[in-house]
């Protein structure tokens, strides 16, 4: 059954109406634009960069006497501690020289023992002759000398007894010169003592040569590379074995520099390696490097590990997460809801009585996805995303979102 001419223009003009005030109270009211909150939440700020595996101390450990190599005692990947024989060289000539200083070293013992038992006690007895001699000498020739006067001598007789007492001060003189060269202050004494020391010297510096032919670790470590085999002829300083010093594991990374500003040692961080992503562990920035790298732009850190990893090998690749800023309870806000967010002057544009209003902020912490706001907005605050294609000035009204 059709509808009256009359009817249908009537629904006609109904709908039109419904149009019409439909799209002036949109025009009023403005488009549904879909806004984020301000909200309280803890925030973290972190700086993430790569690097390698840092080893404390690589050492060289090589020989420091030529020779031959006997017998190799490592290989690579033992762990070894400090004073381990690694290898040991030939040393049938070293041990002669030691056995001949040994022997040059009883002689001069020998020779002071002598010297206090034998020809220093001789000597003494042989002053003790010469002053008794040189008494008799004197009172002869006095006795003499008195009976020569008297006629009772002749001047032959005196002159005998004068060169009798010459003669026995001379081997006083001499008695005594040798007494004193053999007492404990004396030549003899002083050059056998010499003797004595330089031999033992000798016999020390051979222990020493002999010592050298046992290639020792000289610290705690593991060894990476072996450089020598039994058999090999070895030059003097010739490297041997490359060592893995153990001790504090370190990471070095390289940071954008725009990021120095955030960096200070003493913060915390968590490093993985590429082959183990699944075991990140704990770290503490320790090193900030005092210059930048020109050509690249970045700045070196280093990064002490604080637990224990044995699964972290020299040089491998890992990747750092840095923790530079925390708060507990922070202003955040989506980073995408934040307008001009790397210049000087951020701002968003907040929904204000039914407007688009734009509202300058200062940005705080830097977390992952969301920024701090230190001032501008309060909580609960709605903030227009940057996809809104929305002026500032503009009517909008609020798209309620689950």
């Amino acid at each position: 059954m059709a509808l009256p001419v009359r009817s249908l223009k009537f629904w006609l003009l109904l709908v039109l109406a419904t149009l019409l005030v439909a799209g002036a109270l949109r025009w009023w009211w403005g488009p549904a634009v879909p806004v984020v909150r301000v909200q309280r939440a803890a925030l973290t700020q972190t700086v993430v960069a790569t690097g390698r595996m840092m080893t404390p101390q690589r050492v060289l450990v090589g020989n420091v006497v030529v020779g031959t190599v006997a017998q190799v005692l490592a290989r690579e990947g033992d762990a070894v501690r400090a004073g381990q024989v690694l290898a040991t060289l030939h040393a049938e000539e070293q041990r002669a020289v030691l056995a001949q200083a040994q022997a040059t070293l009883s002689e001069a013992q020998a020779r002071v023992a002598q010297l206090q038992t034998q020809t220093g006690p001789v000597a003494e007895e042989g002053v003790r002759k010469a002053q008794a001699n040189l008494r008799s000498a004197r009172d002869a020739h006095t006795r003499t000398q008195r009976l020569a006067t008297q006629g009772f001598f002749s001047q032959s007789a005196l002159e005998e007894a004068d060169r009798a007492l010459k003669a026995a001060q001379a081997d006083h003189e001499v008695a005594l010169a040798q007494a004193l060269a053999n007492r404990p202050q004396g030549a003899e004494q002083m050059l056998a003592h010499a003797r004595l020391e330089q031999a033992r010297a000798g016999v020390a510096l051979a222990s020493a040569r002999v010592a050298q032919t046992a290639i020792r670790a000289s610290a705690d470590g593991t060894i990476l590379r072996r450089l020598v085999e039994a058999g090999d002829v070895v030059a003097l300083g010739r490297q041997m074995f490359e060592l893995l010093v153990t001790g504090e594991t370190q990471v070095s990374v390289l940071v954008d520099e725009k990021n120095l500003a955030f960096l200070s040692p003493g913060q915390t961080a968590r490093i993985a390696a590429d082959a183990f992503t699944d075991r990140p562990i704990a770290a503490q920035v320790f090193w900030i490097a005092p210059l930048v790298d020109a050509l690249r732009g970045t700045v070196e850190v280093r990064l002490r590990v604080t637990e224990p990893a044995t699964f972290l090998k020299p040089d491998m690749t890992v990747s750092a997460e840095m923790i530079v800023g925390q708060q507990s309870d922070a202003l955040v806000l989506p980073a995408l809801a934040v307008r001009d967010i790397t210049s000087t002057t951020p701002w968003v544009l907040t929904v204000r009585d039914g407007r688009a209003v734009r509202v300058p902020v200062k940005l705080g912490l830097r977390g992952e996805g969301h920024l701090e706001i230190v001032s501008g907005l309060s909580e609960g605050d709605a903030v227009i995303s940057i996809a809104s294609n929305i002026q500032s000035g503009s009517r909008v009204r609020v798209q309620h979102t689950p």
